[in-house]
């Protein structure tokens, strides 16, 4: 493999990224768009290898980690070393910085023997093996080693505006390759991965960023145009966006979250779709969702979780997640079942989704719910995988509340 062109200073931005990301606490996204920021003399191929280079090692933290034989997240003095056993294991290169921080690690041989441990290999916490073994048995190594590869990004056509086809020719007049998705009509893929936020098409509002798996869950819940649907937990309104298009944007799409800020976002990007149907409130008190008893066809339930379908496009969640934030999590999803439900109207349907692939956040939490509120009743549900379905992991179910 040929050694791209690598400059100190891109060096030197990775390991800015990495502390901040592994010791200072914050989302590898939000650093990246940072670090970003921080020079315009970078040119496109700087930038991609910044971002690439930081995930690939946030990614594979741990197996990095072992190879220099200091498995101690707990010391920003060793993101250098890890670097330069990046650019060994991924380029064989021989920079002067792998020379500087790599004299004295015979790489070949350590690599031979991690490489059989499966929590170094794929790069989790013993912890988190242990449990995704115990939640999914003979399916967690296949599962683990796709989460630990790079997603691909996928987009969805704004169909209020456009089409798959006409967004696709639209796009590559801008130097953006895509190829058409196989599992619905409004998915593109990028051939190569490029800053899309910058484009006339994104700006235009004629797509959005969204996993072929995540706009299953509009498409899942059927909603219809005229209908009034509440999407309860809403965050940043990328499923309320999808279900206004599929509503043909008539009726009423009510989106709820308990941050404000997440819906200011949705009401921002709904302007930008050219959206009129969405009116966002925000969960100050239950008083809110009793005030909303009944009067919904459909209320989707997308509900806060692990994360775990979708480590592979975040990686870094690995490393913040834990047994006892996992806990409160399942709590909280069974507040929200146990409270939510009331909202929908007899005879309607109620979608519960997440972006976990751990049975005990999703038919478990549904078997849970129907021994509680034995009126509803199991209409369907799914699962996606990253490596059955090559997306992101996503489980949803539809319960239909009886007359």
């Amino acid at each position: 493999m040929i050694t791209p062109k690598i400059h100190q200073n891109l060096l030197e931005a990775v390991d800015l990224a990495l502390k901040q990301i592994f010791f200072d606490g914050y989302f590898a996204d939000k650093v990246i768009q940072r670090v970003l920021k921080s020079n315009k003399k970078w040119g496109a191929q700087d930038r991609r290898f910044i971002a690439e280079t930081t995930y690939d090692i946030v990614r594979n933290w741990r197996f990095y980690n072992e190879i220099s034989g200091s498995y101690l997240t707990e010391k920003p003095e060793s993101t250098p070393v890890i670097i330069a056993i990046h650019l060994y294991t991924r380029f064989k290169s021989d920079h002067p910085y792998v020379r500087k921080f790599l004299p004295a690690i015979n790489i070949g041989e350590k690599i031979t023997g991690l490489r059989q441990i499966r929590a170094i290999r794929e790069s989790v916490p013993d912890w988190l093996d242990e449990f995704g073994l115990a939640e999914l048995h003979n399916n967690w190594e296949d599962e683990l080693s796709a989460l630990n590869k790079q997603a691909e990004v996928i987009i969805r056509t704004n169909t209020l505006k456009t089409d798959r086809q006409e967004l696709q020719r639209r796009l590559f007049e801008e130097n953006i390759d895509t190829i058409p998705c196989l599992q619905n009509e409004v998915g593109l893929q990028l051939v190569n991965r490029v800053n899309l936020f910058t484009s006339k098409t994104f700006k235009s509002g004629l797509f959005e960023v969204q996993d072929i798996s995540s706009q299953e869950v509009a498409i899942f819940t059927n909603p219809q145009p005229g209908e009034r649907i509440i999407d309860a937990c809403a965050g940043g309104g990328g499923k309320s966006l999808h279900l206004a298009c599929l509503m043909q944007n008539k009726g009423k799409i009510i989106g709820m979250d308990t941050e404000s800020r997440k819906l200011e976002e949705l009401q921002d990007r709904a302007k930008r779709d050219g959206i009129s149907i969405i009116e966002t409130r925000a969960i100050d008190s239950q008083k809110v969702v009793k005030r909303l008893a009944g009067s919904a066809d459909k209320v989707l339930l997308d509900v806060p979780c692990s994360g775990s379908g979708v480590i592979r496009r975040n990686p870094d969640a690995k490393w913040k997640l834990s047994l006892e934030k996992i806990a409160n999590l399942k709590q909280i999803q069974r507040q929200i079942l146990g409270s939510y439900w009331q909202m929908v109207k007899p005879g309607g349907t109620m979608v519960y989704s997440t972006c976990s692939l751990f049975p005990s956040e999703n038919r478990e939490q549904i078997d849970w719910f129907l021994q509680e509120k034995p009126e509803f009743e199991l209409i369907e549900d799914r699962s996606f995988s990253p490596f059955r379905n090559n997306s992101d992991g996503f489980y949803m179910a539809k319960l239909i509340r009886k007359n």
